[in-house]
């Protein structure tokens, strides 16, 4: 037996280079966890910590902005990231307003304050532009 647990917290390793029989035993290479954790370490490419705030935390009043903040985009309000042209996709507009009325209505009774008005308020703004650029 080569490994034997006594007790909880330690295990004792059998490191006998021959066996009972005389013969010479496969010897495992010990491990440097050290050196492991800073190769490992080396094999990830470094990320700054700017990268890791860039985005807001998550939580339902930032996933309702940024529903909103799509819809704008669909409405032309901001410029293609990659073109730089504007254009208008009325109907992922619908589409985004359709998932925050969804939204709204499985989460009735399950606001704060806060939150009801947001979502509300999200939703007027958004139907009311989107009668307007449909006439």
């Amino acid at each position: 037996m080569e490994e034997k647990k006594k007790g909880p917290g330690f295990v004792v390793k059998d490191k006998r280079l021959f066996g009972d029989s005389d013969e010479a035993r496969p010897q495992e290479e010990p491990k440097n966890t050290a050196t492991e954790e800073k190769r490992e370490s080396q094999e990830k490419p470094p990320q700054s910590p700017q990268q890791e705030t860039d985005y807001p935390p998550i939580n339902f009043t930032n996933f309702v902005l940024s529903l909103s903040t799509s819809a704008l985009f669909h409405f032309g309000d901001f410029p293609d990231p990659e073109g730089g042209t504007v254009q208008k996709n009325l109907p992922a507009v619908k589409q985004t307003i359709d998932i925050l009325d969804m939204l709204n209505e499985k989460t009735k009774g399950n606001l704060d304050e806060n939150e009801d008005k947001l979502i509300q308020g999200v939703l007027y703004e958004l139907k009311m532009r989107f009668v307007k650029e449909k006439a």
